[in-house]
């Protein structure tokens, strides 16, 4: 059983539509044992950090998925904004912070390019800086995965980044420490890339 946590904020059903397409079982929940009696964690987000945060805060998850990520080890991916919030602290909208679980802040993109509009909003093609990574397994380096944010994870200090993209500069597109796992692309969204990544860490985490 896979446990996608409902905070109020995510394209929940196409995460689940995801994770049922490649045979295993979703629970779309914000219950504290069905995320307990969960194999792996998927943390979903679409919107503003501080808002996610505080949905977080408000339905009692932030002492929950600490436990079983941070004490019991359970695996979790976190995707886009889900990822974002496994970070330090956030400067959307002045200084929230963040589960604290990767050791980076989340800052506003600002490509060097002045003719790239911001959000970032397509298909960027990923660079595997640890290739030998489990979400890679079966996966080119440099396909390309589908993006849609204003912000973004700074590099970590302690090695967790796995992969980058290049938008006017590279910035930090996936990490893993642990069992913690995060990419800021939509691998729900991404097509056959995206479906072999979410099932390496379905199968591998």
């Amino acid at each position: 059983m896979i446990g996608i946590v409902d905070y109020g904020l995510g394209n929940l059903t196409s995460v689940a539509g995801a994770v049922s397409k490649l045979g295993f079982e979703p629970h779309i929940t914000s219950d504290a044992d069905t995320l307990a009696a969960s194999d792996k964690l998927i943390l979903p987000g679409v919107g503003a950090f501080p808002d996610g945060m505080a949905n977080l805060a408000n339905r009692g998850l932030i002492d929950i998925l600490g436990d079983l990520v941070i004490k019991q080890r359970k695996p979790i991916l976190g995707i886009c904004l889900g990822f974002q919030l496994l970070g330090l602290s956030s400067e959307e909208f002045g200084h929230t912070p963040g589960l604290g679980w990767i050791d980076a802040p989340v800052t506003r993109l600002k490509p060097a390019d002045n003719a790239l509009r911001v959000p970032h909003v397509g298909w960027n093609d990923l660079t595997q800086t640890k290739p030998d990574c489990i979400l890679f397994d079966g996966i080119a380096d440099q396909s390309l995965f589908y993006f849609v944010h204003t912000f973004h994870m700074e590099t970590p200090p302690d090695g967790s980044q796995v992969g980058t993209c290049d938008y006017g500069g590279a910035f930090t597109a996936a990490v893993q420490k642990g069992n913690v796992f995060g990419t800021q692309f939509h691998p729900e969204k991404s097509q056959q890339a995206g479906l072999t990544l979410l099932g390496n860490f379905l199968e591998k985490a």
